[in-house]
């Protein structure tokens, strides 16, 4: 972790200074270990091109998204005006988030509390950094050639339609975009949505993560792109449950980036 340089909003406002973007981390970004690391790829490339960012470290909790989803609407208030409090109290503007449950809630439901923020997901923010040229992907490299399919997050694309940012940053890597059947508007949850993360699976033939990983397998890509700590997890499990772990890599698109840029 030595190279990666990560200030807190705290840190900077002590020295009279203010970030220009709050990376919002998220829970599964600071305790999922598998998702720690699309957290040290993002701030990798933030870090490269010179974003002045911070995290609000130990101050940040969760958004409450989970506990809405799951109808515990006064536990999801108290979560969200506690955020807000610590939010409008650093007089932050804009926030950047590489999870769309917290981009979702962020967004579209802090505001009936109060909580009006410029709020982006990371695939936006890597897709502005290609167009404005701040991060180059020349031709070639590790992945031309290669094969990858996107798994739209449900948050991400029907919530928000955001499908076009991911998808133009795959496409910057040089490497072949291969759909799924159900993809885009009729893209296929990958299970762990509305807060069936958290509970045990219900009567059925077969998990929801497992048909769509099969999806995802018959697209015969190397690499399966995602933009959210839940598919990442949903998607991971249904590769291995096919025993396809070691030709097929499930990928967030942060970690695609700075591969290819050797961070």
């Amino acid at each position: 972790m030595s190279d990666i340089r990560i200030p807190t909003v705290a840190d900077l406002t002590a020295k009279g200074e203010k970030p220009d973007v709050l990376f919002w981390v998220g829970c599964a970004g600071s305790y999922d270990d598998r998702y720690k690391n699309v957290t040290k790829a993002f701030v990798k490339i933030l870090n490269k091109v010179g974003i002045n960012f911070a995290v609000l470290g130990p101050e940040e909790t969760c958004t409450g998204d989970p506990a809405r989803r799951a109808g515990n609407e006064f536990l999801f208030q108290m979560q969200a005006m506690a955020n807000i409090q610590v939010l409008d109290g650093y007089e932050i503007k804009k926030i950047v988030t590489a999870c769309p449950h917290c981009f979702n809630t962020l967004k579209n439901e802090y505001p009936e509390l109060g909580g009006n923020y410029e709020v982006i997901h990371h695939s936006q923010f890597l897709q502005q950094l290609i167009n404005e040229g701040k991060v180059e992907l020349h031709g070639g490299g590790e992945f031309k050639g290669k094969r990858i399919t996107y798994h739209d997050s449900c948050f991400l694309g029907r919530a928000n339609n955001v499908y076009s940012a991911p998808r133009e940053v795959l496409e910057a890597l040089d490497a072949e975009l291969v759909e799924m059947k159900r993809c885009r508007t009729k893209g296929l949850c990958c299970g762990a949505g509305g807060a069936q993360m958290f509970k045990d699976a219900e009567a059925g033939n077969k998990e929801i993560n497992i048909d769509r990983t099969e999806e995802a397998l018959a697209t015969n890509a190397d690499t399966i792109a995602v933009a959210c700590p839940f598919c990442m997890t949903m998607m991971s499990d249904g590769v291995k449950n096919q025993d396809k772990e070691e030709s097929v890599k499930v990928k967030d698109l942060a970690e695609l980036i700075a591969e290819h840029e050797g961070l």
